[in-house]
């Protein structure tokens, strides 16, 4: 991975509301599932699973900020509205990642409360890791998390890419899918 690609990270996010803000949060999911697959080549599973939800996470705050003004025509309250602004989208609280993907459903994204559960169960593994008994982790083994690693990390480009025609696409952000696409084959 190039150096100056990963130093993104260290980067501060522009504000929400600026343009480069979905940019910024799609360049970071690229890198985060880029470091996920690293550190499942080198046989990190814990890592990576905590590396590939973050990247999830990433993907779905973009998501978040491209579709704020429907979702917060979902919204009941003012309060609710306001929450959505001011914490939603620049925080994303993991507590609140399934109830936001299961709104952003509503406004016709299919199936990304499924991924989204995907990232919140290798979230889990990566603090719990392999459980047998499956009361703190939902994998019995590392093998278990390391296929929905890759299966999410799957999914990020998915979206990333349906997303191509609304967002400001430029030649970074088109390297890292790239590379990341390289990584996973």
């Amino acid at each position: 991975m190039d150096v100056a690609l990963a130093k993104t990270l260290d980067k501060p996010l522009p504000k929400p509301t600026s343009e480069g803000y979905v940019t910024a949060r799609l360049l970071e999911a690229f890198v985060e599932a880029r470091l996920a697959l690293r550190y499942l080549e080198e046989g990190l599973v814990r890592n990576a699973a905590g590396k590939a939800s973050q990247a999830w996470k990433a993907l779905m705050a973009a998501l978040l900020r491209l579709e704020l003004d429907k979702l917060k025509s979902l919204a009941r309250t003012e309060e609710e509205r306001r929450w959505l602004e001011t914490t939603a989208v620049p925080r994303l609280p993991t507590g609140r990642m399934k109830t936001l993907s299961q709104m952003l459903e509503q406004i016709g994204h299919p199936d990304i409360s499924l991924w989204t559960d995907k990232a919140l169960n290798l979230h889990d593994y990566q603090y719990h890791g392999p459980d047998p008994d499956m009361a703190l982790s939902k994998y019995r083994s590392s093998e278990e998390a390391a296929y929905d690693v890759v299966k999410l990390v799957q999914g990020v480009i998915r979206y990333a890419e349906s997303l191509k025609p609304r967002v400001k696409w430029s030649q970074e952000l088109e390297k890292a899918l790239e590379e990341l696409k390289t990584a996973l084959r």
